[in-house]
């Protein structure tokens, strides 16, 4: 080795050596105790909203010391050894701190901390002009292109967001009047660009139905519709309202907006950072939390990675955040996670027993290869439910329609379901919406681990067991089940003892057309469905008079 590559070699083992020595990287630090000085919780008034506090009435839950803030002197102490502070979780009585190798063992000393844990390598500090940026779009959200088959499909419809909708009866929910008003809908993901600028989400800033926006991965950003579309992928498929273009589920919800992951690395502080905006999200009243995000086993540091005896509702951060989120009252729908067909694949925080765990279904209501698959690792059912999220209808940024596949966009479906459900039913507890939910679904009779209890749906929830009370009118129309499962299809209709029966796909052709017929009017006609594929068809019911025509989906 020549002198001159000699020094160069010394230099840059320097720079490693002393770069190590003076690392900054992100720790959570865990207190011992709770002091408070300013908040009692006689007066919970003083640190939660009052939409919070109705939503603990409303589920007998009292507000309880981790309900407090963490005190404001050790949040002193800490300042004072830290290069910065991000944020606190009065939840786990903790502070997300910057500390330097020195700094580290500074604050391990200090006699009210409990312990510190490595949650991230690295920082980036706030810059003197903050300015937005675009980043990539990574492969971790499985975000897939246009599906051809789903495309055309969905383009025989009047909206592309038709199918997903109808297939969950959230249009009859709309029928009814329901869209979510009076709900606050939390959305957690890496950014919002587009939704303040386009014409599908238009009516949420001209209605200033966004009453929270946080950016947990740089705290000092007050400016959520920049970075990573995922999130306004998303947040369309839930709030959508362009009559043209696209209809959501739950347009007339309010909305809290929170990035929470940090898109160009993996780490545990993505957890942390959605435990904070659970928080954050309760202390406003939030009603329902929306993740399309999860975290099993993919992280940068494979040491922080969770093993599938840890996916058991209990271990990894951002269940234990969800668990406290539910325990409020709180409604946390989660996609499963796209590390399908193998078993015991579930995602925190779709691994939480109070959270509802979402997979995916394709057009042909078969279960979409990636959806992740349970049981949990103390073999709990997962996921609880599925939707359609092989080809799902989105906005994009542009405030274009796109199609995307993945878990991530079959959640949001179920979201916006349950947001008009509660609407419906303002008394139902989070349980009791749970139970609802699961009770109406395709497969509530043998729930599994690749579909849980299958596709819920809007009418079956609402009503309940008054659709099994037979109408005597003669203008009943009605079909069942619907999705099918098997190979018998019931149809009530009118008075006569003989109608003409049609099935016909979504392009018109006909598959099936004779006279049905039945002995008595107090009964169901009843069609051998057998060698009909899955997939969406029309069903038409026509006497001298009158044609009846709905949609039916085959599963």
């Amino acid at each position: 080795m020549n002198s001159s590559k000699f020094l160069s070699f010394f230099f840059l083992l320097n720079l490693i050596l002393g770069s190590a020595a003076y690392a900054q990287d992100r720790y959570a630090v865990f207190y011992q105790y709770k002091p408070q000085e300013n908040f009692s919780l006689d007066n919970p008034s003083d640190f939660l909203t009052q939409r919070a506090l109705d939503r603990r009435i409303r589920e007998s839950v009292a507000v309880d010391s981790t309900d407090l803030p963490v005190s404001p002197r050790y949040i002193n102490e800490l300042r004072v050894l830290s290069t910065d502070l991000l944020y606190h979780s009065k939840w786990l009585n903790a502070s997300l701190a910057v500390l330097s190798t020195e700094q580290l063992e500074q604050v391990s000393q200090l006699p009210f901390v409990e312990r510190l844990e490595l949650v991230a390598y690295g920082y980036n500090p706030p810059p003197i002009n903050e300015r937005s940026s675009l980043l990539n779009f990574v492969s971790k959200f499985a975000f897939n292109l246009e599906n051809r088959k789903t495309a055309r499909m969905l383009k025989s419809m009047d909206l592309p967001s038709d199918f997903q909708n109808q297939l969950l009866g959230i249009d009859r929910m709309h029928e009814e009047g329901f869209k979510g008003s009076g709900i606050t809908i939390a959305v957690f993901d890496a950014g919002y660009p587009g939704v303040n600028t386009g014409s599908a989400m238009a009516h949420l800033l001209e209605n200033n139905s966004i009453v929270g926006a946080i950016d947990l991965v740089r705290p000092w950003n007050d400016n959520v519709f920049l970075d990573n579309q995922h999130g306004t992928n998303v947040l369309s498929v839930i709030a959508s309202n362009d009559a043209e273009k696209f209809i959501a589920g739950a347009p007339d919800a309010n909305y809290i907006l929170a990035i929470t992951e940090e898109v160009a690395t993996e780490y545990r502080v993505e957890e942390f950072n959605w435990l904070r905006a659970a928080e954050y999200a309760d202390s406003l009243g939030v009603d329902i939390i929306n993740s399309s995000l999860g975290y099993n086993n993919f992280f940068d540091d494979p040491a922080m990675n969770y093993t599938a005896e840890q996916i058991d509702g209990q271990t990894a951060i951002v269940t234990q955040a969800a668990n406290f989120a539910a325990k409020r009252g709180i409604l946390v729908v989660a996609s499963a996670g796209n590390e399908g067909p193998g078993e015991r694949s579930i995602s925190p925080p779709a691994d939480s027993p109070l959270a509802l765990s979402i997979g995916a279904v394709n057009q042909n209501l078969e279960v979409s290869p990636f959806s992740s698959k349970g049981p949990t690792a103390d073999g709990r059912i997962k996921p609880d439910l599925v939707a359609f999220g092989s080809g799902t209808a989105i906005i994009r940024s542009n405030d274009n329609v796109g199609f995307a596949s993945g878990t991530s966009f079959s959640a949001p479906q179920i979201t916006a379901l349950a947001a008009g459900l509660w609407e419906a039913r303002p008394e139902w507890t989070r349980a009791e919406l749970v139970e609802n939910l699961l009770r109406s679904a395709t497969n509530a009779e043998d729930p599994n681990s690749i579909i849980g209890f299958g596709i819920p749906n809007f009418w079956d929830a609402y009503y309940g067991e008054i659709l099994s009370i037979e109408d005597k009118e003669e203008n009943i129309w009605k079909i069942y089940p619907n999705p099918l499962q098997g190979n018998e299809l019931l149809i009530e209709y009118g008075s006569g003892l003989s109608y003409r029966f049609e099935l016909l796909d979504m392009s018109g052709k006909s598959l099936l057309d004779f006279a049905i017929l039945r002995e008595k009017t107090d009964e169901p006609f009843r069609i051998d469905m057998t060698g009909i594929l899955p997939g969406v068809y029309l069903v038409q019911i026509q006497d001298a008079k009158t044609v009846k025509r709905t949609k039916l989906f085959r599963y």
